[in-house]
């Protein structure tokens, strides 16, 4: 028997999850069985176990996944070239968001929080990846007071958690609530660094 490749077994564990992600995206976690994402990626049962032993394996392995994204558009920005200004960083992740709305990756999330709620499982894979994000902003905020875009006595880690927040909370109104407009979103977002940014803290030092 021919051996499989590992672009083979990549390609079609791949597969599955974009199965999967399309079923909870239609159903919810809750009401897709495993049966139903087996149908939908076209595979045997054994072919299927393979690569993933239980729902809640795969719902893991969905969230580190598709979260990534977010996490790896902060990484972009930390490691630019003059750093950005807090206002374009907040563009540029409010952007990936709404591209990942479309695509669904940000639904999964707002499911994976709901699931961290009980499982604890699903929180300590939550309290990792959020950890991350949260480990990242407050570099970037770092970043941010040594070129004088924050005040000088800005906590990173109060700014980094602040950021982290005003994302997530992107995230509900645009999936649980009426859509909000992302312009209107920085808009609310440029008012407040106008107010309490860089340039009124120092003169009020």
């Amino acid at each position: 028997m021919p051996r499989v490749s590992e672009a083979h077994l990549a390609a079609r564990r791949e597969q599955i999850i974009e199965a999967a992600t399309r079923c909870f995206l239609r159903n919810g976690f809750h009401q897709t069985s495993m049966q139903d994402v087996i149908r939908e990626a076209g595979l045997s049962v054994g072919a299927f176990y393979r690569y993933f032993s239980s729902k809640a394996e795969l719902i893991r392995a969905i969230a580190e996944e598709k979260v990534g994204s977010i996490v790896a558009t902060l990484d972009v920005l930390l490691e630019r070239e003059p750093v950005p200004s807090l206002a374009e960083i907040f563009d540029e992740l409010l952007e990936q968001v709404d591209i990942n709305l479309t695509e669904g990756p940000v639904r999964i999330a707002v499911q994976v929080w709901g699931e961290a709620a009980h499982d604890a499982s699903f929180a300590e894979l939550v309290q990792g990846i959020y950890l991350r994000i949260r480990d990242t902003a407050v570099a970037l905020a770092e970043r941010l007071r040594s070129a004088g875009q924050l005040a000088p006595g800005a906590d990173p880690a109060a700014v980094g958690a602040v950021l982290v927040g005003l994302i997530q909370g992107y995230i509900i109104q645009q999936v649980l609530l009426a859509r909000v407009d992302r312009r209107t979103y920085l808009t609310g977002i440029q008012a407040l660094i106008d107010r309490y940014g860089a340039r009124d803290a120092h003169e009020a030092s």
